[in-house]
This record gives structure tokens, C-alpha cells and sequence, in this order.
């Protein structure tokens, strides 16, 4: 008797449609809510009902774009029924993607630093 034997990767190709797929469905959208986004992830359950997926914004408000793409998600969601080839299209939950945001402040901090730190030499 064989059994179906799911990839490992499946979920993470899976993961990796929705993303570029998404990236090109929110170009759709008319909300003068939504900035210049940029999806930067996408976690998949295992059973495929549910997907967070991971946003930035370069232009706009993140709090405005984030209710505007969650609002959104049943069109979205629609739109990816359309062009993903799985049983299962999940159910899409916007969050907020803080690492760049947490980049740009540590490099300020180093940059801060290394101005404020004494002209050390090394000694011979």
C-alpha cells in the first residue's frame, strides 16, 4: 500500500506563490489607503486554511495599508483561487513586517556610535 507523502518544501513553494502572486494581485486594488507595499513573507499552516503574510511599506502609513489589505483579503483570496493549483487557497491575514524598519534604526545607532566614539589609534 503506498502512502502520499507530502514535501517538506510543498508548503514553502506553496508559500512562495502566494507571495509573488499576491505582489502582483494588490496592484488591482484602488484603496487610497494602501502605500507602496512589498510582501516580505508568507507563513502557511500545515492544513492550508490560514496564511500570514508579511508586509512592509516603503510609501504611506503602515497602520492605514495593513486595514486596507485586510479588508481586502476575501478579493485577494479570490484572485489566488484563480491562479494557485491547490485543494486548499488559505485565508489571508496581513501583519506588519518590522525588520526593516529595526534595520534603519540599528544602523542609525552604529553610525551614532562610531561618531561619538574617541579617535582611537592603534598603537604601535
Amino acid at each position: 500500500m503506498r502512502h502520499k507523502k507530502s514535501t517538506p518544501n510543498r508548503s514553502l513553494r506553496v508559500a512562495d506563490q502566494i507571495q509573488r502572486d499576491l505582489a502582483e494581485l494588490v496592484r488591482e486594488l484602488k484603496d487610497p489607503r494602501l502605500g507602496m507595499v512589498t510582501f516580505s513573507g508568507v507563513d502557511v499552516t500545515p492544513d492550508y486554511a490560514h496564511a500570514k503574510v508579511w508586509f512592509t511599506v516603503l510609501v504611506g502609513d503602515k497602520t492605514a495599508t495593513g486595514e486596507a489589505l485586510n479588508e481586502a483579503a476575501g478579493f485577494l483570496r479570490n484572485g489566488l483561487f484563480k491562479r494557485l493549483h491547490i485543494h486548499t487557497v488559505p485565508t489571508l491575514h496581513f501583519f506588519y513586517d518590522p525588520t526593516l524598519e529595526r534595520a534603519a534604526q540599528m544602523s542609525t545607532l552604529i553610525t551614532q556610535a562610531l561618531q561619538d566614539s574617541p579617535g582611537d589609534e592603534p598603537q604601535p
